[in-house]
């Protein structure tokens, strides 16, 4: 049983010596702009509801900067219409993508029926 038990500890360290000091693995450090674009939809209907809950609109335009948007006003308005036009998200993912635009001060038609004026269309 000693053996065993001292066998097992030393082929932890062992491990853990070879897994972090002899070859450990390169650290990768993704950026936002290599996001397939179902992610970079999801991360811009999180900023949409950040925007819902506290009014911050510098702070989402901040937020969606980081996906290296030229245009990010155009890119909500492109997003929330192309969302409308497939039904891909539930409705109250789309009422926050439609208040974000209507922040951004890109509503249009298609979005007005999505105006939630409970509270999510600011």
């Amino acid at each position: 049983m000693r053996s065993l038990v001292l066998g097992l500890v030393l082929g932890g360290l062992l491990g853990l010596y070879l897994g972090w000091f002899q070859f450990p693995r390169d650290a990768y450090r993704g950026d936002m702009t290599e996001l397939a674009q179902s992610f970079r939809d999801d991360y811009a209907v999180m900023i949409a509801a950040g925007y819902a809950a506290d009014g911050d609109l510098p702070g989402a335009l901040d937020r969606l900067s980081r996906l290296r948007i030229d245009d990010i006003p155009r890119y909500v308005q492109q997003l929330t219409d192309r969302v409308i036009a497939s039904s891909a998200r539930d409705i109250r993912d789309i009422r926050l993508l439609v208040a974000l635009a209507r922040g951004l001060g890109r509503l249009t038609p298609a979005m007005e029926p999505f105006l939630d004026l409970r509270g999510g269309g600011r």
